[in-house]
């Protein structure tokens, strides 16, 4: 293993990082304090608590996790397209690196900045809302599992698009719309019947369902279920990624 290749895209990465705040970690953040003004103060002078916890508190991890999920996404599809587009691509091609060790490097750097801005996020509810973390570690856990998972997926879909249009039609058209509907706002347990079965169909919701259990020992599904979703997520990333670095696919165009 090459160390010093995936420190090398490590940094440099985290350097675009630094060189744009505003857009990389502000703007994540500002967002989602939107979010605590618009549900946490309007809805939830309306909406006391949700399964016995005020509905300001019960929001947060839905909200983390919406930002995590776009903002790794993002990250590692912007990552890897941005040397595609500007044809500095053939140079990490030809330098003698594994692509065991390109994915490190992009795929750790995304998943840093998509941490990051979790945790500032998480810092910040504290200015709207009490809140208690439950399982600390396993909240951890969760935190990075997502953003190790979906900076793979990012990966995936900057590899795939070959214009800046389809860089953003799978964050905006797919992952957000899922989240959303995922439960981030409301427990699933709220919906009728009918409804709650087919939302189980959304694979959003064990990860918002396991998270939320790390806060406050409430989950719509089995934290176990949770962990073997995203598990199973995160294996399919690594055999699509492989397929794609063993037959070539995309990575020149």
């Amino acid at each position: 293993m090459n160390w010093h290749a995936i420190r090398a895209i490590y940094r440099f990465e985290m350097a675009r990082t630094r060189r744009t705040l505003m857009q990389s970690i502000a703007s994540p953040v500002l967002s989602t304090s939107l979010y605590f003004v618009v549900f946490g103060s309007a809805i939830g002078s309306r909406i006391t608590s949700v399964e016995g916890v005020s509905y300001g508190a019960f929001i947060i991890p839905g909200l983390i996790m919406l930002s995590l999920l776009m903002q790794s996404v993002s990250n590692a599809s912007f990552g890897i397209y941005f040397p595609k587009f500007t044809g500095t691509i053939y140079e990490i091609h030809s330098a003698p690196i594994s692509f065991v060790e390109i994915v490190c490097g992009y795929v750790g750097a995304a998943a840093t900045k998509s941490v990051i801005v979790g945790l500032i996020i998480l810092a910040t509810a504290r200015l709207f809302v009490d809140y208690h973390i439950a399982h600390p570690l396993l909240m951890v856990s969760f935190l990075l599992l997502t953003a190790i998972t979906f900076s793979l997926f990012g990966f995936i879909i900057g590899i795939w698009a070959d214009n800046f249009e389809k860089l953003q039609v799978i964050p905006l058209l797919v992952i957000t719309p899922l989240t959303f509907l995922g439960g981030s706002f409301y427990s699933i347990h709220m919906l009728p019947p009918l409804w709650q079965k087919i939302t189980l169909l959304n694979p959003v919701v064990y990860l918002v369902s396991g998270f939320r259990w790390s806060f406050y020992d409430l989950a719509d599904v089995s934290v176990g279920i949770s962990l073997m979703a995203i598990a199973g997520f995160l294996i399919a990333c690594l055999v699509a990624i492989g397929w794609i670095f063993r037959t070539g696919y995309k990575l020149k165009s």
